[in-house]
């Protein structure tokens, strides 16, 4: 529709998750409004992405160094590993202020159809990391904390299944239900099915 540069912009804006044409032409004409020393500094963070990011050797979450800052924190608890999907779900669970140990990201969810099978995750390196510990540093809790669909659900299995040959060590999932402050009647069956099936005496 547009001519040159612009265009561009707004075809490679249009390719990035969750951004519409609409999102994409208003994105690209808010560039073209802003300060030289503005644009630089959004191409200079893209340059540093492209870059400087690399991943944890530990858990598998973006870093800009060998180690995250979690895994290199000494005050985590160590005996008790979150496993999630991606590296964006890590700040999702650090928020709650809940959660003091540490975190290993799959790089996904077993999805058959997709052909994502269980060699694209990284539960080889999981297993690993709950058998070469240290006696200080066993892992003694793996709580899995894949999402609550159909593929974040088969992967929770299938981690159930691989864990069970290590004595001692607990497995524990995400409770999943009602989100507080909502109304029953507008529950779809399964999440209301689970919030019943995961109930808890009072």
């Amino acid at each position: 529709m547009y001519e040159g540069p612009v265009q561009d912009l707004i075809d490679e804006l249009g390719r990035l998750p969750g951004i519409g044409p609409k999102s994409a032409q208003r994105i690209a004409f808010h560039l073209l409004t802003v300060e030289p020393a503005d644009i630089d500094r959004l191409t200079s963070a893209l340059g540093r992405v492209r870059d400087g990011v690399t991943y944890c050797e530990e858990c598998g979450t973006v870093s800009d160094a060998d180690r995250c800052r979690i895994c290199s924190d000494p005050r985590r608890d160590r005996t008790r590993i979150c496993v999630v999907e991606e590296p964006k779900d890590v700040p999702a669970v650090e928020r709650t202020r809940e959660y003091k140990g540490l975190y290993h990201v799959l790089g996904g969810a077993l999805n058959p159809i997709a052909g994502v099978g269980p060699d694209h995750l990284r539960i080889r390196e999981l297993l690993a990391r709950i058998g070469g510990g240290s006696e200080d540093e066993e892992v003694a809790e793996v709580i899995i904390a894949t999402d609550p669909n159909t593929e974040g659900e088969a992967t929770a299995t299938y981690l159930v299944r691989m864990l069970r040959d290590f004595p001692g060590l607990a497995v524990s999932r995400l409770a999943s239900g009602l989100p507080m402050g909502s109304d029953i009647e507008y529950a779809d069956e399964m999440t209301l099915g689970r919030a019943l099936s995961g109930r808890r005496t009072l």
